[in-house]
């Protein structure tokens, strides 16, 4: 079974130790991104981050140098601000003034454990942005089995990724366990922050994890009953004991 898995992550711009709005320094929208070669590798922006869009990869090595291409190239683009790894941000009120800091155009996304519409973001902190690390799964089996490859992607990306991702404010806006988009190729699994697009071990770690998660819905093996709940409590509430329970019992 042929396997490509791309992914749309988004990072915030920092100048001077602050948090700078992203509006009017990359060009590109989500309906009009900005190609940077004929590989389908773009660049964006979406409110004040910036986000990136990669081709799919089939192999580790391939996903880790498209993406570090692509960050590469935003980085000789906008060569005097840093790069957050920040995956949520309380910005000031002056970086939010444009009519694009305002606008939260993202289509609807759905839980793989209620089965329902995740419902609007809404947050009381109207100056708070979070940053996603969306992964794409494109492959027969996520077109066949959506559902079981979401849940699958929690276990092996979202669960553990609580070990590594220290950024819990996101989850106030988005992030839920079970977040996805059907797409025409398979699935977007939409529960992830952008945390592990800094690091080559990382990066080769979500591509593996993904491929994990296939292989365990390709085997038919079953997530037991009883741990639905303790996946999304892991996940929503960064529930360090659910974790380390969980890890054990099913070698992640």
């Amino acid at each position: 079974m042929k396997i490509m898995i791309g992914a749309d992550p988004e990072f915030f711009l920092m100048q001077n130790g602050k948090h700078k709005s992203a509006v009017g320094l990359i060009g590109g929208s989500k309906w009009k991104p900005l190609f940077i070669d004929n590989e389908g590798n773009a660049i964006q922006e979406d409110n004040v981050s910036v986000e990136f869009n990669i081709k799919p990869s089939e192999t580790k090595e391939e996903f880790r140098s498209v993406i570090n291409k692509v960050l590469n190239h935003l980085k000789e683009k906008l060569n005097t601000f840093d790069f957050s790894t920040d995956s949520a941000v309380t910005f000031d009120k002056d970086e939010l003034n444009s009519p694009q800091a305002t606008q939260f155009g993202c289509e609807p996304d759905y839980n793989a454990w209620s089965m329902q519409q995740n419902p609007k973001p809404y947050n009381s902190n109207k100056q708070l942005r979070s940053a996603g690390g969306h992964i794409h799964i494109g492959c027969e089996l996520a077109q066949e089995k959506p559902i079981d490859i979401i849940r699958a992607c929690d276990l092996f990306l979202g669960v553990p990724s609580i070990e590594y991702d220290k950024g819990v404010e996101r989850r106030k806006l988005y992030g839920l366990a079970g977040s996805f988009r059907k797409k025409e190729y398979g699935v977007e699994y939409r529960s992830l922050s952008n945390w592990w697009i800094f690091n080559d071990w990382s990066i080769e770690w979500v591509f593996e994890q993904t491929q994990k998660a296939i292989n365990f819905v390709e085997k038919q093996i079953q997530i037991d009953k009883e741990d639905y709940y303790n996946i999304q409590k892991c996940i929503n509430l960064s529930c360090y004991d659910t974790y380390l329970n969980l890890k054990s019992k099913y070698n992640l």
